[in-house]
Order: C-alpha cells, then structure tokens, then sequence
C-alpha cells in the first residue's frame, strides 16, 4: 500500500517541499530510503523503528518497505523527516487513516522512545508550505511559536507520534496552537546607554551619524579608551525593527538553530561580536551542512570585530563582497545557496601592536617597520568599505573624573529615527533602506552639490588622494548629516565633518 505525506527541508535561506512516498510490498522484510538522503536520514530507519514500537503502534512485519523523498535529485539533510516517515509507515499499514492528510506538512525528529525534537527552519518551512496552498502544519511543540508567526496556518504542536496519531484518530484531539504573534513595533529597554560613556564627545557624534545613515565604522584608538564600550551601546540607538526585518532575521536564526526559547520573532536587532580567532567559514558559513555564518547572524544589525588587524586576513577579505552587495553566497558542487547579509560593520583596533603609538601619555615601544606591519593587515579595499575612520584618544583626567551628565542614547535615538524617516520617504519603493545602500544613481538624485561645496570636494580628494569608493563614501556620509539637520540639500559643514570622518586612506594611518 501507498502513502503520500507532505514534508519540507531548507536550501539556503528558503524551504522546499519534499513529499514523503512510503509504500508496502510483501516479501523479505527491507527497509531502505532512497531520494539522495544524507547520513541523518538514512540513519531514520532505525530511530522511525524503535519509536512506532515504543509508542504501542506496530511496524509492519514481514514486508518490504520503501520510503521515497522526492525530488530525488537534491540530497536531503538533518533529522526532520523522522516524524512524516514514521507517519506514512502508520498510514501505509493501515494504523492510521489517510483522510485530508493532503493539506499538512509534517516535520519533525524523532527520539527513540516516541518522543518529536525541536527542529531547525521551522518559519522559512511554514512561509513555503503557505505559498504553496497548504493549510496545516505539525511541528515539534518547542517549534509551534515559530510557525504561528504565518497567518493563515493551522499550526498543531505535537511532543511525540502519538500526539501526531491522534490528530488523524481522533477529530476532538485537534486543537491548533492559537497563541498567534503580534507585531508591535516597539524600542526595546536596554540596560547599558550611552550616556556611561564618559568624554569621548566627537565619537559619540560619528556613532549617531553611523545609526542614522547605516554607515560602517572603524574606531583606532590605545587600549582602554572605550572603544568597545561604545561599540556595544550602537544598538541602544538604532530604530527599531520593522514586522519585515525582523522576519528576515527570523528566518537566519530559524536555519542556524538558534531562535530564543518560546520565541517567535527575534524583536531586537542582532549584535555580534566574534572573536578574531574566528575562521573564514565561521564568519561567511558554510561546512559540509553550510549553515549561516556570523555575518548572515548580524543581518539587520551590528557586527563588531574587536582587534581588526588580529584577524586573519584572508578572514577579513572574504567582507568584501558582502558588505558590497549585502548578500553572501556559497558555492558547492551540488549547488549555490545564498544567505542575507544587510549588516552594519563596526571595527576597532589599535594603532600599532603595543597600542600607544600617539598616546601623549605611554611612549610607543614599536618598531616602524612593526607599526607598518601591523597596519597593512587591513587591506585598502576593506579599508574603502569602512565610511568612517575615528580616533578614540585616552581620556584626559578631567573627562574622567567628571560628573557631568552625557545624552542618554534615548535622545540620540530620537535624532537617528528622524532622519532614518526621512531616508524611508525617499527610497520609498526601492530595496533601499538608508543611505548607506545608496547606489550610484541614486547619489546622483539625492546628493547634488552647489558650487562651493564641489570645490571643497576636489580639495579633498587631491590632499586625501580618496579613491572613487571613498568618494561616495564621503557623499553618503554627507547625506546622512544633512539628514540629521534637517536640510535638504548637503551643505559645506555637512561635507566638511564627513571630510574629518575619512583619516584613513589605503592603509596610511594619520594618529
């Protein structure tokens, strides 16, 4: 006998459907699966066994036994397929009727004893069983808040096969999971601000500058000036996310597994902090199973690499395309999956190895060729990706000790929400969401200059000798600050403070 059941697996950041053929045969009892399963799947033979014995069904004895995953020409991974196997074993051997099991989509994996495991993609799964006209889904329970996060969808949690049983035995057993999510966008409480930050005004005004823009950003400054302090305070000021943001992070955290408890949206800006040990998978993703790296992890929010120089260059280098086009991509001989990478990066780093080149407090102990050195590990293209180059000097004693109240990140958020709606307003029906995303003809519309500014701008790209990137660099930096003054076109000062913003050019340090 035939049984046919709907399941799904992800490819990238996106599901695919794949139906789960089971059929029945006498003869010498077999069982295998075909469908170009991974070592996780052909391993579900055992697991599926065991678990219709421990949940008091009966495995079909003395048969042949065939499970299909179709297409069969994409290799399917993980252990979800658990739960629809053991399910169209049942139905097949007539334990269980068929009856309307065409408009589920069933995942799952399976424990030994009959109990389901939580797995991972459940809201890319439920977003495409939706699109392709199905109206129930049956998930792990752990799972049930992720999928209610799909309007439309009959979303039944199960905690073992039994419970899967039952919602074909038994009509009154079903009871779809009814705690659907609300979107409220809100600002989240924070328990650090800025406001902790003592001194370090001009670093501050480039934070605010890099929120309201999306603009990336590199602070150099000695050990223990607060850098990093700062950088972890970016997300007290940024806007909040929109129901589309946070349903694109969802769906990575979805994939990588790592979705909060009884959670289902992410409803705060991701911030990432890898350590600079970190290998180049491990920042893009990939592996045998390519999974989302620290980057796609960052999507919609911060990534910030402490100690820049002191990753590995060729780490660093894989930045390019991403930061570029905001999508990474990897490549496998079976095929290309695609990850979002909508990211603000912010680095920091020391001057030189000891870190005290400048510091009017600690002499340098670095040789030249030690400083050069150590500065060239960051190449002049990542170099060209950063909008903003900062230097964050020690603190004087008097900023240290003051007691002065500084702006808490509340007001410096209500600037950064102005002009990020202000920057809604005019890419309103694009795919771009701030200035930093800005394309060359959408400069070309956005950012016209007067006279007066175009020749300050000349003056700068031959004392600076900026490269084109750079140059757009500094007009997109100088559209954010006219946005956060409120003007409509950019003015002198707008491009003047953008100018100060660039003190980096291919590698040459000025500290």
């Amino acid at each position: 006998m035939l049984s046919l059941v709907d399941s799904a697996a992800v490819l990238g950041i996106d599901a695919y459907t794949v139906q789960v053929e089971v059929d029945t045969a006498p003869g010498d009892p077999h069982f295998i699966i075909v469908g170009l399963p991974d070592t996780a799947v052909r391993e579900a033979g055992e697991r599926v066994k065991a678990a219709i014995r421990n949940s008091q069904f009966k495995f079909p004895p003395n048969v042949r036994l065939i499970v299909n995953l179709a297409p069969a020409d994409v290799r399917k991974e993980g252990p979800g397929f658990d739960l629809p196997i053991a399910l169209g074993i049942l139905m097949a051997s007539g334990q269980i009727e068929r009856e309307d099991v065409s408009r589920f989509v069933v995942v799952g994996e399976l424990s030994l004893d009959g109990s389901v495991r939580a797995v991972s993609g459940v809201l890319p799964i439920a977003l495409t069983a939706k699109a392709e006209g199905k109206t129930a889904i049956i998930v792990p329970r752990e799972n049930a808040p992720e999928a209610a996060v799909v309007e439309g969808m009959e979303v039944y949690p199960v905690e073992s096969l039994a419970d899967t049983a039952a919602i074909f035995l038994d009509r009154s057993y079903r009871n779809p999971y009814t705690s659907q999510v609300e979107w409220k966008p809100e600002q989240l409480d924070f328990d650090i601000d800025l406001s902790e930050v003592k001194g370090q005004e001009h670093v501050k005004r480039a934070l605010e500058v890099a929120a309201a823009g999306g603009h990336n950003m590199l602070m150099i400054g000695p050990p223990g000036s607060g850098k990093t302090l700062i950088a972890r305070r970016l997300p007290t000021i940024l806007p909040p996310l929109s129901l589309d943001e946070a349903l694109e992070i969802t769906k990575v955290y979805s994939i990588a597994g790592m979705m909060p408890d009884n959670c289902g949206l992410v409803r705060h800006r991701p911030f990432r902090a890898p350590h600079h040990t970190i290998s180049s998978a491990g920042l893009v993703g990939g592996g045998s199973i390519p999974r989302p790296g620290e980057i796609s992890l960052a999507h919609h929010g911060v990534l910030f690499l402490d100690e820049f120089p002191e990753f590995d260059r060729r780490v660093l280098e894989v930045l390019r395309q991403p930061l570029e086009d905001g999508v990474v991509t990897i490549s496998r001989a079976a095929a290309n999956l695609s990850y979002p990478a909508r990211l603000q990066l912010i680095a920091s780093m020391n001057p030189c190895p000891c870190g005290y080149l400048g510091d009017m407090a600690r002499a340098c102990t670095c040789s030249q060729a030690a400083v050069a050195k150590y500065q060239t590990r960051i190449s002049g293209p990542i170099l060209d990706r950063l909008d903003i180059h900062i230097e964050v000097p020690r603190l004087r004693q008097d900023e240290l000790l003051s007691t002065r109240p500084s702006e808490s990140s509340a007001a410096i958020r209500e600037r950064v929400n102005r002009a990020r709606a202000i920057q809604a307003q005019r890419f309103a029906g694009t795919p771009i969401l701030n200035n930093a995303q800005m394309r060359p003809k959408d400069m070309r519309a956005c950012c016209p200059l007067s006279d007066d500014v175009q020749s300050l701008l000349r003056t700068a790209i031959d004392q600076l000798h900026l490269s084109a990137r750079a140059y757009d660099r500094i007009l997109k930096l100088s559209r954010t600050i006219a946005d956060l003054d409120g003007a409509e076109h950019i003015g002198i000062a707008h491009l003047a403070e953008a100018v100060q913003y660039r003190n980096l050019d291919r590698g040459k340090m000025r500290v």
